[in-house]
C-alpha cells in the first residue's frame, strides 16, 4: 500500500440520544421488576415517583420516552444492582429473590434491600449499589 492509498478511517460510533437511553433503559426496567416481582407501586417508587398515567405510558411505548437525568440515574443504579446480583448469585432463583430477603448486613439492618431501595432517594440505590460491588471485590 502507497501512502496515498490510505484505508478510511473507521467513523465514530454515534452517542446515544436520550430517546435511545431512556427506551432502553426502560425496557430492561421492566424486565427487571418482572424477575423481582415488583408491584406498580414498587415499580412507580424505584422510578423517581413519575404520576401513574407517564408510568404507564412509558410501560406501553418505552421508545417514546424522553427520561430526566435523575430517572436516567435511577435505571442506571437497578440496572448495575440487576447486574452485579447476576455475577453474585448466577442462580435465577437466588438473584432475582435476594433484593426480597431479610439482610443482616449494616446497610439493610435487618430489612430487605428492597426496603432500602424504596426509601425514595437516588443515595439508597446508591448504597445498594456499592454494597454489591464490595461484595464482588470491585471498587465501592
Amino acid at each position: 500500500m502507497t501512502q496515498t492509498e490510505r484505508l478510511p478511517h473507521p467513523m465514530p460510533a454515534p452517542r446515544p440520544t436520550v430517546a435511545d437511553m431512556s427506551a432502553a433503559g426502560l425496557r430492561a426496567f421492566f424486565n427487571i421488576a418482572q424477575h423481582w416481582t415488583l408491584s406498580i407501586d414498587e415499580q412507580i417508587v424505584l422510578l423517581g415517583s413519575p404520576g401513574r398515567s407517564t408510568f404507564f405510558k412509558w410501560k406501553a411505548t418505552p421508545q417514546t420516552a424522553r427520561l430526566g437525568r435523575d430517572t436516567l440515574e435511577r435505571l442506571s443504579l437497578i440496572l448495575g444492582i440487576y447486574k452485579a446480583l447476576q455475577i453474585l448469585l448466577p442462580l435465577a432463583e437466588a438473584s432475582d429473590g435476594w433484593v426480597k430477603r431479610p439482610n443482616a448486613a449494616p446497610p439493610f439492618g435487618g430489612r430487605r434491600a428492597l426496603d432500602r431501595m424504596l426509601a425514595g432517594n437516588v443515595s439508597d440505590l446508591v448504597a445498594v449499589r456499592q454494597y454489591l460491588d464490595a461484595m464482588r471485590g470491585g471498587w465501592a
